[in-house]
């Protein structure tokens, strides 16, 4: 058996052909699905954590981690158009690298994406309990706290992933009409939270700007790096993208420049206008608005959350979807598992099992755990792909590119830089559980992918590799 063996290019464009799904988002469809998945918890939760852990200075914890995020895009840009396919990063490290390599990835990904996914609703969870409560409404906490937080189940988590799976599974275009209306909502109340949060900014709450010295700016860019995770879920949806080789790189560039923008800003209007050590971590955009006053401030920029993180969660779980179902077709996991809804043109066992376990994860672990390891997770994968674009670069110097990472290789190198200082800066704890999951995921590889791939049938090879 040849574990690096690969899938040729050939060979995922015949999987792609003999698929049902509908081909129907556009470039902007593509921007709104970046914004929807990057700027919600991370946003609106993650901030508040990270001003804790850097002070003033989670500004430039933002700016490092968004130097990070954009080099990744600039690769996943590239091969995105290379390779218009479900996959992602495991696609992409199929053909670059082999079999057992794009099995780690992708076993990785289902780490990053499941965790990412239930930290976003226990997130979504917190806020709507904080919001909630400046009613005087107040939940029983057995019911809205993970068994490690001291609760039962984190059950306002379970329900908005049981809705945002029912969602996905009625059909990707629907899905999409939902998330741009969302993504609308969403960016107008930050808007808000900058422009009416920017007339109260004291400037002695940016004193002492680092108060953790530079190695508190790194562990915060570290932990809120889970605050941009999300744009790679766009190249999942290129093979449902009308336009794959245009709309993908346009998206992901709109979407972007859109999240620094709102970021920074929010960091340092949030930081102005409340003293670091007095941010409400599991509230902090509505709570720092109460703290000045500003109460119908803090009420809508509360409900803007609440909505605003349904779009974030329901691209990440499609995310997730979509790369369950390319392992499936793959053989690597259960085909039964990608099999198409002929009602909904969905994967709808997929997004059934992925909206199980999200729940289940979401319900009984606390926040604090899932950030640790959604981060490392997806910096495991971003290392791949700027690997696999000078790699390609190498063994596939004439197939198409319609948009090219620049200063290659220049770029990618920096780009695993970046990635590995930031993996650096994790927990101990968090790379000891990263490794207990990546030696699970090589065990089940041995003992079903590597007998059921679909390369064991037509070990197709690539003429250019």
């Amino acid at each position: 058996m040849n574990l690096f063996r690969k899938k040729s290019v050939d060979g995922f464009k015949d999987t792609v052909s003999k698929t049902d799904l509908k081909k129907g988002l556009t470039s902007f469809d593509i921007a709104a699905m970046g914004i929807g998945s990057v700027v919600g918890t991370g946003i609106f939760v993650a901030t508040g954590q990270g001003a804790h852990m850097a002070g003033p200075a989670i500004t430039a914890s933002y700016i490092i981690a968004a130097i990070t995020a954009i080099l990744c895009a600039l690769t996943y840009a590239e091969l995105a158009t290379m390779f218009p396919i479900a996959g992602s990063t495991y696609s992409y490290c199929y053909i670059a690298f082999g079999e057992i390599i794009a099995w780690i990835l992708a076993w990785n990904l289902i780490l990053e994406y499941l965790v990412v996914a239930a930290t976003i609703a226990t997130g979504w969870s917190s806020t709507f309990v904080g919001v909630l409560a400046t009613y005087n409404i107040h939940l029983p906490e057995m019911l809205t706290k993970s068994p490690l937080a001291g609760g039962i189940v984190d059950l306002p988590a379970v329900l908005i992933v049981a809705l945002i799976t029912w969602i996905l599974y009625i059909g990707v275009s629907e899905s999409a009409k939902v998330n741009n209306i969302i993504v609308a909502i969403k960016i107008a109340v930050i808007v808000v939270f900058i422009v009416v949060g920017a007339g109260h900014i004291n400037i002695a709450n940016y004193h002492p700007f680092a108060p953790f010295g530079f190695k508190g700016v790194m562990s915060a860019a570290s932990i809120i790096f889970f605050a941009f995770i999300g744009f790679d879920a766009v190249s999942t949806a290129a093979e449902e993208t009308a336009n794959p080789k245009r709309d993908i790189p346009l998206g992901l560039g709109i979407c972007m420049i859109v999240i620094v923008i709102l970021y920074i800003g929010v960091s340092l209007v949030l930081t102005g206008i409340v003293p670091y050590k007095l941010i409400d971590v599991n509230n902090a955009l509505p709570a720092s608005l109460a703290h000045i006053g500003i109460n119908w401030g803090s009420a809508l920029v509360g409900v803007g959350a609440i909505i605003g993180m349904i779009s974030t969660l329901l691209v990440t779980v499609y995310g997730q979807v979509r790369i369950f179902m390319s392992m499936s077709r793959d053989g690597l996991l259960p085909k039964s598992f990608a099999t198409i809804s002929k009602i909904h043109n969905t994967p709808g066992r997929c997004t059934i099992i992925t909206g199980a376990a999200t729940a289940i994860i979401g319900g009984f672990l606390p926040l604090s755990v899932l950030i640790e390891l959604c981060n490392i997770g997806t910096l495991s994968a971003f290392l791949a792909v700027s690997i696999g674009v000078i790699v390609l670069r190498k063994t596939m110097p004439d197939i198409e590119r319609k948009f090219k990472c620049p200063g290659v290789p220049f770029t990618p190198v920096l780009t695993i830089f970046f990635c590995l200082y930031l993996m650096i800066s994790l927990p101990a704890v968090t790379w000891i559980r990263f490794l207990i999951w990546t030696i699970v995921g090589v065990l089940i590889y041995f003992l079903y992918g590597a007998k059921h791939s679909t390369l064991n049938e037509s070990p197709l090879k690539d003429k250019s590799i």
